[in-house]
């Protein structure tokens, strides 16, 4: 109630009006009643499932029906060790560390590119991740590939076709460096757009992209050149939907982690690669599949 009656006073306030508070509000409540509903959650691990049901190494826990209830969810037990462990304790292995961040790079993209249905909470706390119990445990860190377990899939977003294609091009012309592509691809990432002066913020955008473009530019990684773009973003007003923003956080929340697994691993990169290897999604379903099935 507190929060609710603060965004709607943030509307009167014409300095604040622009953030959209009590849309983000909404947005909020929806996500976390959706979290609270468990059948739901069984309903969206068994889309995953099916929409990964060609991967060898990437699975969801399974509901076991009839013990799902809006208020109860019996799920198969996954055995496994969290993400964290990898990111943070385990010294040396960079080849485990490497193959975790190319597969969970792959499924997001998948989950994006593919699906239009994106785990919208994947934070390390909800991954897991299982090698192969046949050998000693040494003989499995230096010979096993991973296997990777995604969790709590209470929080998802689906966008609109607008939307998505808004977001795949704002995405591919930051991979490609297209800076007023970037720009206005940006500002269309919202049905009600309130960026104060757009022609600044397209020219800022642009002159970053230059920058990005030489050979000093070039030793920025392109997660930071993603991080510096959003703060643009900010800086000039410029509107972002909900369901948008999530999925956007969730592609940084991932690329942090994946960096700590390998620092060289490049998103953009992969991402570049993809989209412009193929521009529809059934190419981009048998592209992605190719590469990750098995």
């Amino acid at each position: 109630m507190i929060i609710n009656l603060v965004a709607k006073i943030s509307t009167l306030i014409p300095t604040l009006n622009w953030l959209r508070l009590d849309e983000s509000v909404q947005q909020f409540g929806v996500f976390m009643m959706s979290q609270v509903d468990l059948a739901r959650e069984a309903a969206h691990l068994s889309r995953f499932i099916y929409n990964f049901r060609r991967w060898k190494d990437v699975s969801f826990p399974k509901p076991v029906y009839p013990l799902v209830h809006p208020a109860v969810l019996v799920e198969s037990y996954e055995q496994g060790e969290s993400v964290s462990h990898y990111v943070d304790d385990l010294e040396g292995h960079n080849r485990i560390k490497s193959a975790l961040a190319h597969i969970g790079t792959h499924a997001l993209l998948k989950m994006l590119l593919v699906d239009n249905f994106i785990h919208a909470d994947m934070h390390p706390g909800n991954i897991l991740v299982r090698l192969s119990q046949n050998s000693t445990s040494r003989k499995r860190l230096f010979k096993s590939k991973p296997h990777v377990i995604f969790l709590d899939v209470g929080m998802t977003a689906e966008l609109s076709q607008g939307d998505r294609i808004n977001l795949i091009s704002f995405f591919k012309a930051v991979a490609t460096r297209d800076g007023r592509t970037a720009a206005e691809s940006a500002l269309r990432l919202s049905k009600r757009q309130n960026c104060p002066n757009p022609k600044a913020f397209i020219e800022e955008v642009e002159e970053a992209f230059t920058f990005w473009g030489t050979p000093e530019g070039d030793l920025v990684h392109p997660a930071d050149c993603m991080q510096q773009l959003l703060e643009k973003v900010r800086r000039h007003r410029v509107n972002i939907d909900g369901n948008v923003c999530t999925v956007m956080v969730t592609t940084l929340v991932l690329e942090g982690w994946q960096r700590k697994l390998d620092p060289g691993y490049n998103v953009m990169q992969t991402l570049q690669t993809l989209l412009l290897r193929a521009d529809w999604a059934k190419s981009l379903s048998y592209t992605i599949d190719g590469l990750m099935g098995p």
